[in-house]
């Protein structure tokens, strides 16, 4: 099966969607299936770190058995004009827009995410919402397999804002850090984080523990007593193998999941990045509150059987 992936990641867009497209791309090329990604050069793109996966990156429209749709910039007119070049289409999404696809995946946790997207897809199209449906790395999955008795007290830190960290809170984090002393702080950035080098300057300044694009972040969040993240895609992640954690919404996609995973006690809830400032991160790290965090995270990420929605694409394109 030839399957086409249709993605980007930016220093605007971030690198979320490239990512867990790459835990697709990866199940599907390990069932047989030839996998293309098509992504264009935008600054702070991950062209270069998907090649170094082995997937081939494509820049206009072939024929595919499959269509991968993860980009909030392309809609239902999109998917339309794509039919001709393929069999069926499988879109991720997690803002219930109206999508003309065969199959959905969108695995936030909101109100009533049983049937947001009731009206908005074809009558035939196979919906995959909620947690049951967690698009997982299988470092996440084996991490979770081997969890053990997190500690009570906060002594190791880390902190992930996202790949490109668009609204530079990380800048802000360590700021607040200056005040702090905790035993072990892991700094983690992305490759299109334009201020990389400057936070790993002040990381080897205070002998924190600076990480790059990396590929075993669920061990960093294994070995974590907290996490400062953003909302979206990490902070399901967080949930998965037990972290308690803090999330900061740097853009409007994040807004509903995260108010409603605060009021489910799997994360605290900092509001919108214009409002977070040296001094919130200052007050959050003076009072860290964690009790049954990591508990209430795993019991809503539970399933049964990991990355379920791989077997709904096979049996789709079977």
């Amino acid at each position: 099966m030839n399957i086409i992936i249709r993605t980007d990641a930016s220093v605007a867009i971030g690198s979320g969607h490239v990512m867990r497209c790459l835990t697709i791309a990866k199940n599907l090329r390990n069932r047989g299936c030839q996998v293309l990604f098509w992504m264009d050069a935008l600054e702070g793109n991950l062209i270069d770190f998907v090649a170094n996966e082995g997937f081939v990156n494509i820049t206009s429209t072939q024929q595919a058995d499959l269509y991968i749709i993860d980009h909030y910039q392309l809609d239902k007119t999109w998917e339309q004009a794509i039919r001709p070049y393929t069999q069926k289409i499988v879109v991720i999404d997690d803002l219930a827009r109206e999508h003309d696809c065969d199959l959905l995946v969108d695995q936030n946790v909101i109100a009533q995410f049983e049937t947001r997207y009731d009206g908005k897809v074809p009558a035939h199209c196979m919906k995959l919402l909620g947690p049951k449906y967690l698009i997982m790395r299988d470092e996440f999955i084996q991490e979770r397999e081997q969890l053990g008795h997190r500690n009570t007290k906060v002594e190791r830190l880390l902190v992930f804002m996202g790949g490109s960290d668009p609204t530079n809170e990380t800048m802000k984090i360590l700021n607040a850090l200056e005040r702090c002393n905790f035993v072990h702080i892991d700094i983690v950035v992305g490759g299109s984080n334009p201020m990389k080098e400057q936070i790993e300057q002040i990381c080897k300044m205070r002998n924190y523990h600076y990480h790059c694009q990396i590929n075993y972040m669920a061990k960093l969040m294994q070995l974590a007593d907290f996490a400062i993240g953003a909302g979206g895609s990490t902070l399901w992640e967080r949930c998965y193998v037990g972290l308690p954690s803090s999330s900061t919404i740097v853009a409007d996609n994040q807004r509903e999941t995260t108010i409603y995973a605060n009021a489910l006690g799997v994360t605290v809830n900092l509001g919108w990045h214009e409002q977070v400032t040296t001094e919130t991160y200052d007050q959050l790290l003076s009072d860290i509150k964690i009790d049954g965090m990591s508990n209430k995270g795993l019991e809503l990420t539970a399933n049964q059987q990991p990355n379920a929605w791989l077997y709904e694409i096979m049996e789709l394109i079977k």
